[in-house]
């Protein structure tokens, strides 16, 4: 996960975004992609935010991921400091479900824009920091191009498991 070398910085408000920021996590280790993982509080830590955001490009950083719920307002600060591009993700919150989350990320000025995933997809947030990275990395983009390879040939194998077994004894298979 994290080593001298890190790419990718997935940034969180507090340690309970860590259950859903660990997807992002996980999907750079299944690439082999280094990051690190920080708790990074815009209200609790600004000047941590502010140095974090600005020595991100001077470190090596590619990409920034920042998971943030209730007034989420980490993804977007970290982008009004950093030239690197920042992926929000809505931490899903116990009163709004995250929607609140999803608004205050989503919702950023012209001129400061922040990418935004669903809320508590932190999966694909990671998946789209991985195809940054392959823009200029061949090897990586065949990587990803096998990853959705992969992802179409489990539909296909689900299709001739429904296809073999009907819809009943198909849903009596699934958790």
């Amino acid at each position: 996960m994290t080593n001298n070398n890190p790419l990718i910085g997935i940034i969180m408000g507090s340690d309970s975004d860590l259950p859903t920021m660990k997807d992002a996590i996980a999907i750079c280790e299944e690439f082999g992609i280094s990051c690190e993982v920080a708790i990074v509080s815009a209200h609790r830590t600004p000047q941590r935010m502010v140095e974090y955001a600005q020595q991100a490009h001077h470190r090596g950083l590619k990409v920034i991921i920042a998971g943030a719920g209730g007034a989420a307002h980490l993804p977007g600060m970290v982008a009004s400091l950093t030239p690197l591009p920042v992926i929000g993700v809505p931490v899903a919150t116990r009163n709004l479900q995250g929607v609140d989350s999803l608004y205050s990320i989503v919702q950023m000025p012209g001129g400061i824009p922040v990418a935004t995933v669903a809320i508590g997809n932190a999966k694909n947030a990671g998946l789209l920091a991985i195809q940054i990275l392959a823009s200029h990395q061949p090897e990586l983009l065949q990587q990803v191009q096998e990853y959705r390879q992969n992802l179409a040939q489990s539909v296909m194998d689900k299709q001739e498991l429904l296809n073999k077994l009907g819809y009943e004894e198909y849903l009596k298979l699934k958790p």
